[in-house]
């Protein structure tokens, strides 16, 4: 029986692919305030913990308008360029190939626009290729939300890992004794919805240095 390993900061590598303007726009299995959100409590997450993240775009310079990443990503990632694209397959461009193996690791995460294309296409080719794939479905999202469902439901199929952002910020900092720990409290404050609570909570009755 095949075991699937659990992620850690020290095996991880996040993959965005195609958050873009002009990308989303059809987007109708996730709402625009989540997706928004879930992506960049992601984003953060990863930036926070430095686990090592390659972005990518499609016709992002090279298409007959510039559609760039998402604000938020841009604004994580000042001095990065994205990886731009213009086959749907980002596995199918050396530079990403390139770019994740200069990491070393074999653990990838990916969410990406749209889950039924260039998602789906990406992650299928990089486990094809040895990786273990995890996908975060609720910071992808497709054109209807049976495209979404049936996309994710293919990926499972072909060995991928169906995970949620949180759970991934989770699965990297499981032990709240941890020095890093504590630097999830702003990202689950601003993108954790409900958990929000329970993080203002904590703050609460954590003392206070000089009290």
């Amino acid at each position: 029986m095949h075991t699937i390993n659990t992620l850690t900061i020290e095996n991880s590598v996040l993959c965005l692919i195609d958050h873009q303007p002009w990308v989303a726009f059809p987007i109708n299995s996730i709402t625009p305030e989540h997706l928004t959100n879930n992506v960049l409590g992601l984003a953060k997450t990863a930036k926070t913990l430095d686990v090592p993240t390659i972005l990518t775009t499609i016709n992002g310079r090279s298409g007959p308008l510039m559609d760039p990443l998402f604000q938020g990503l841009t604004a994580l990632w000042p001095d990065v360029e994205p990886i731009d694209r213009h086959n749907t397959n980002a596995w199918s461009d050396p530079a990403f190939v390139e770019a994740v193996k200069a990491t070393g690791r074999k653990k990838l995460v990916m969410a990406g626009l749209w889950t039924e294309v260039c998602l789906a296409q990406t992650a299928i080719s990089a486990m094809q290729a040895g990786y273990e794939v995890f996908f975060v479905a609720d910071a992808s999202g497709g054109l209807t939300p049976e495209s979404h469902e049936r996309a994710c439901q293919r990926m499972i199929q072909a060995g991928a890992v169906p995970m949620s952002w949180f759970a991934v910020a989770a699965e990297w900092t499981p032990d709240n004794t941890a020095a890093e720990y504590p630097r999830m409290y702003p990202i689950a404050l601003a993108h954790g919805g409900g958990l929000q609570w329970a993080v203002e909570y904590t703050l609460a009755n954590i003392p206070q240095q000089g009290s």
